[in-house]
């Protein structure tokens, strides 16, 4: 079976997401300096993403 030439490309493409999960935000809050060690995982302020 082949494969539909739409889906040929969507491997090659990378979508920018406007939404990070908790620990992609974390790590970003660590870059920034923003996290020290012990801080809870939940309600963490708002990122924008790169």
């Amino acid at each position: 079976m082949t494969m539909h030439p739409s889906l040929k490309n969507a491997a090659k493409i990378e979508i920018q997401r406007n939404v990070l999960k908790r620990f992609e935000r974390v790590d970003k809050l660590k870059e920034e300096g923003r996290w020290k060690e012990g801080d809870r995982g939940f309600g963490l302020p708002k990122t924008k993403p790169e």
